[in-house]
């Protein structure tokens, strides 16, 4: 049973929603091989094991806002969403060597989603250094251009004295 499902498949099933990375009740039954309405039971007799950061039910408008990723979620009443920690504890609840299978492949895809996302961050870090970096060597050469437009304005008239060569009508 290995390699069961591409971490392909099932990294195009987290979404972020309410600041959680989590994936559907009708997506977990998909790859779990089970209908929506029989994973939702099986969670509904074990309800103490999903606690609201575990599991949580979508509202209307977010199932709507969701409906324009995944089109038959609008037809839909109710959606249960699972965090990482809720999808683990599915593995206790769904029993059998296909949920197993399914969970690993799941968990190694929110791994990798946890890598990707760090990484961005330390990137976006490093990014903002730079960017700070580069505002103040902008400042600094604006500074620098503002000194040499003073050095090259030329003096007011009155103060300007004339040295060296005269012209040859002027001399005695």
């Amino acid at each position: 049973m290995k390699n069961l499902i591409p971490q392909e498949v099932v990294e195009q099933k987290i979404f972020m929603i309410r600041g959680h990375k989590v994936m559907l009740d009708k997506d977990l039954a998909e790859l779990y091989g089970v209908k929506t309405k029989v994973l939702n039971q099986a969670v509904k007799r074990n309800i103490k094991r999903f606690p609201e950061d575990f599991r949580f039910v979508l509202s209307r408008k977010e199932i709507l806002r969701m409906s324009q990723i995944v089109t038959s979620l609008k037809f839909h009443k109710s959606v249960s969403v699972f965090t990482e920690q809720g999808v683990a504890m599915l593995s206790s609840v769904l029993n059998s060597e296909r949920a197993i299978q399914v969970n690993i492949a799941i968990m190694r895809a929110f791994v990798k989603l946890r890598q990707i996302l760090s990484t961005h961050k330390e990137l976006a870090h490093k990014l903002s250094e730079l960017e700070r970096k580069i505002e103040k060597h902008d400042t600094e050469i604006q500074a620098i251009f503002d000194a040499i437009r003073q050095l090259m304005k030329s003096p007011p008239a009155k103060d300007r004295i004339i040295t060296g060569f005269r012209p040859a009508d002027r001399v005695k």
